[in-house]
């Protein structure tokens, strides 16, 4: 039985509290609006036991931030989660949350991120780094955390700093082993597309939490960055070592075996989608006007990967210890020097074919910019689509979208507007077709072709979010099963059943791309469940998965409910339903009571 199956046939009647276990045993509580400055103070996690990774960040956000707060103010919180297994030798355990109240969409968020901060802050003991409060003026403060306890440090010279720039200063400083969470200049200037950056494997801010503005958040709260350092501190150990190595094994060997995870991500990256999304007709291109872009293949993950060889660039790599899928990689320029990592398939759409650039060097200058600045490619590639509807660009100008784009990155009130998002441009700028749910994006399937992602689109509780339910697998891929893409047919329980299974696994902090394995592969998903109950000491079953999945969706539905959504905001614009999409020349077509059925259990 599959992990897909699982989820369909389990009624939830399980008691999460007694699912998981993890290790690390407090919270470190960071207040910025402190009387005297910041202080940070330790807890026990308490009644958040047994949580961590998104399971934390949004029990934490629904307990304890008022969900008509302002995002930006002194109520809102952010809080930073490493996965359950995170800091252990567990395969792709390198996965981080970054939940707050999203100053995009206004209701709950949760970002996930890869690179080497989840593995460093679990070694440090944590459960989550929560930042509260607000500062009194506009000092810009660093937070230095190891073995030997916390500093948080005012350091004016890191304002504006781009996030490259901000890592080597930071490198000179504590030197070349720790880790960093940080936010660029469109964090400081709380621009509602910031990130979160998250430093890999080489010291650089290549890893993103890239969605909601969770990096507009941090920067509300005065942190520029969080400096790790786990020197000295042991990696975390399972309850069950030799239970845990063998699971550990087999979970690899299946990773290892499957198609998508043991070859075609290794060697094409995710850029691999381009091509194949292109040819199924979903590929949204020049801002959501037609499903297929002429110059895919100038873009495509083969062409990327021929480029990235040809120039002495690195094919294969992970973004964290642990990883065996290694869908990274290094991108030079054409004089053989970094230019960013390996693109990534969302970031190539949104830079490429949405705004009708098939240069691949533009695209990765595009992503370069974006992590410099610390913004979301997704929602950038978005917000120059829309500005180029509106004529402030010609599609295919890739010159001009690197001009809009360091607009954003110096904060004229040109570039305030795009760094706010495509909801805000469209606004701006008098745009019909805005490619938005909830205030935020959508990614790089086109809901009228691949009708699974629409479900998803519309119902997520994170606004427009391809990762929240990833229906593509069943739609486009022929993983976990087949649904027809074109038609509404078995949409909804196909979302319904991936959102849960995702919610679950982003707590685990394993990386989200196991679902191609353990959806295909029923003894690589017993692996996993034997891992996580090792770790934690627990029989854990599918059963168990289930039940934490459902219970994170239901506390951050109730977030949202407290905060004024409603049916009427799980919805995709009128578009998408009135407008056919070619070259399939089909709309949307779930109906709003069967959307409205996605969270019936």
């Amino acid at each position: 039985m599959s992990l897909y199956d699982v989820v369909a046939d389990y009624s939830w009647s399980y008691s999460i509290k007694h699912a998981m276990e993890v290790t690390m045993d407090k919270i470190l509580r960071i207040k910025m609006g402190n009387e005297g400055g910041p202080q940070a103070s330790e807890k026990p996690v308490g009644n958040y036991a047994g949580l961590a990774g998104r399971g934390m960040t949004s029990a934490i956000i629904a307990k304890e931030v008022p969900p008509l707060c302002h995002p930006l103010g002194k109520s809102n919180k952010l809080i930073i989660a490493p996965g359950m297994l995170s800091g252990s030798h567990a395969a792709q355990s390198g996965r981080v949350s970054v939940g707050c109240k999203s100053p995009l969409t206004g209701g709950i968020k949760e970002a996930n991120a890869g690179g080497q901060g989840a593995q460093v802050l679990a070694r440090l003991g944590y459960a989550a780094i929560v930042l509260e409060g607000k500062p009194k003026d506009d000092t810009l403060y660093k937070v230095v955390i190891n073995k030997d306890g916390v500093e948080i440090i005012p350091d004016n010279r890191l304002k504006m700093l781009g996030n490259y720039d901000l890592i080597d200063e930071i490198k000179s400083e504590y030197g070349s082993a720790v880790a960093c969470i940080s936010i660029g200049p469109a964090g400081e200037m709380k621009m509602s597309a910031a990130t979160v950056a998250f430093t890999d494997t080489e010291q650089r801010p290549t890893r993103h939490a890239g969605r909601g503005g969770v990096g507009a958040v941090m920067g509300a709260k005065g942190v520029k960055v969080i400096v790790l350092d786990d020197n000295g501190m042991p990696t975390k150990s399972p309850k069950d070592p030799e239970k845990f190595k063998a699971a550990n094994k087999a979970f690899v060997q299946g990773l290892k075996k499957h198609p998508i995870t043991g070859q075609g991500l290794p060697s094409f990256g995710t850029n691999i989608l381009t091509h194949l999304i292109n040819d199924a007709g979903a590929l949204p291109t020049h801002n959501f006007k037609t499903g297929h872009f002429d110059g895919a293949g100038n873009i495509s993950g083969e062409t990327q990967s021929k480029i990235m060889k040809s120039r002495g660039g690195t094919v294969a790599k992970g973004c964290h210890k642990g990883c065996i899928i290694r869908c990274s990689g290094i991108y030079n320029d054409k004089n053989g020097n970094y230019l960013t990592k390996r693109t990534e398939y969302e970031t190539v759409w949104a830079h490429g074919a949405n705004c009708g650039i098939d240069d691949m060097d533009m695209v990765a200058t595009l992503d370069r910019l974006d992590d410099d600045y610390g913004l979301d490619t997704i929602e950038m590639g978005a917000a120059i689509g829309v500005a180029m509807e509106a004529g402030l660009a010609k599609f295919g100008d890739g010159e001009a979208a690197i001009t809009l784009l360091k607009e954003v990155g110096n904060g004229t009130p040109l570039g305030r507007i795009l760094g706010n998002g495509a909801a805000v441009t469209g606004k701006v700028f008098g745009v019909e077709r805005v490619p938005v749910v909830k205030g935020q994006a959508l990614p790089a399937y086109d809901p009228r072709s691949v009708q699974g992602m629409g479900v998803t689109y519309a119902t997520s509780t994170m606004g427009a979010d391809h990762t929240a339910g990833y229906a593509v697998t069943a739609n486009v891929l022929g993983v976990g099963g087949t649904v027809d893409p074109l038609k509404p047919e078995g949409q909804v329980a196909l979302s319904r059943n991936l959102q849960i299974a995702t919610a679950a696994i982003d707590a685990t902090g394993l990386c989200l791309f196991i679902v191609f394995a353990i959806l295909d592969q029923e003894d690589t998903f017993n692996a996993m469940l034997d891992m996580l109950g090792a770790f934690t000491g627990q029989n854990l079953t599918a059963d168990d998965v289930v039940a934490l999945g459902k219970k994170i969706l239901d506390d951050e539905r109730d977030f949202n409910t407290r905060a004024g959504f409603t049916s009427t905001q799980d919805r995709l614009p009128d578009f998408f339903k009135n407008d056919p999409l070619p070259p399939h020349n089909v709309t949307f077509e779930v109906k709003d009571q069967d959307l409205d059925k996605v969270f019936n259990w």
